[in-house]
């Protein structure tokens, strides 16, 4: 009588777990920005142990379909077996002997159909197990894809913030350079007022005693009037200069700070997007 082992299939276990991904933040504001990238090295370590527990996972499913495809055979080697024996048994005449083994031909084809049914479901499982490796495959991939994608962003708005930084700089030297150059520019026209003062003190010291009073003093006054005006032409001209760079200036400034909170949202959105992405493929592992 032939002895026919049975087979328990283990039943799937899918136990992955992924650690969230924490990307540091950073605050930008105005010409001042903080930046946090010291976590960067723990990130990074974070996803290479990621990669290599979902390595050892695709391992183990590759091992169960190896041993999944070895029982089918099994399984598949048995049944011609039995059918080979039950069409010899067939092919003899009836008899007594024929009759002995009635019982154990029905047992023959039970066991048969038990082992067509077990192979169906095996083959079943086989399917749903590439199914699923497949998608994490897939999965992973994307994964791959999109946070290299993130940290390629990441290095070039570290390379904006720096530039911004850069640009901020030299802007405050440009109006320290202002400042100074203004203030240069009202010592000399003081200077030059003064000057002029004792040059007409002076002029007025060797006036001709035969020239009248009225006419020197009006004299005077007309000379005094007409440098006055110029000097404050001057220092008109050289505040509205003053002002229109600074105006220059600043503006340069409001566009390198929107610059900034731009690069700031979009560092956002990237983030709210690895994460996401990372409770999916949570989300995916744990059913």
């Amino acid at each position: 009588r032939s002895v026919f082992p049975t087979f328990s299939v283990p039943s799937r276990s899918s136990s992955m777990r992924l650690k969230s991904i924490n990307i540091p933040g950073r605050s930008i504001g105005g010409f001042q920005e903080k930046l946090d990238f010291s976590l960067a090295d723990a990130m990074n370590a974070e996803f290479k142990e990621t990669r290599t527990n979902e390595k050892f996972e695709m391992m183990e499913l590759n091992d169960r379909f190896a041993s999944y495809i070895e029982k089918v055979r099994f399984l598949e080697n048995q049944n011609k077996m039995l059918m080979t024996e039950l069409s010899q048994l067939k092919g003899k005449e009836p008899s007594r002997v024929g009759d002995m083994f009635l019982d154990e031909i029905r047992e023959l084809r039970r066991q048969i159909d038990l082992l067509n049914a077990a192979r169906a479901r095996l083959e079943i499982e086989r399917d749903s197990l590439l199914e699923d490796r497949n998608k994490l495959q897939q999965k992973l991939q994307d994964e791959i894809t999109l946070r290299t994608e993130a940290e390629n962003n990441l290095v070039a708005f570290r390379q904006d913030v720096d530039d911004a930084a850069l640009a901020r700089m030299d802007l405050e030297r440009k109006i320290e350079s202002l400042l100074e150059e203004i203030d240069f520019l009202k010592k000399v026209h003081d200077e030059e007022l003064r000057s002029l003062q004792e040059q007409l003190q002076l002029q007025q010291v060797h006036v001709e005693l035969d020239m009248g009073k009225p006419d020197l003093t009006a004299a005077l006054k007309d000379i005094r009037s007409q440098y006055e005006t110029v000097a404050t032409k001057n220092l008109q001209e050289a505040e509205e200069w003053y002002k229109s760079k600074f105006a220059d200036l600043t503006e340069a400034g409001t566009r390198q700070g929107e610059a900034l909170r731009q690069a700031k949202q979009e560092m956002n959105d990237y983030r709210r997007q690895i994460q996401s992405l990372t409770c999916d493929l949570e989300g995916l592992k744990g059913t």
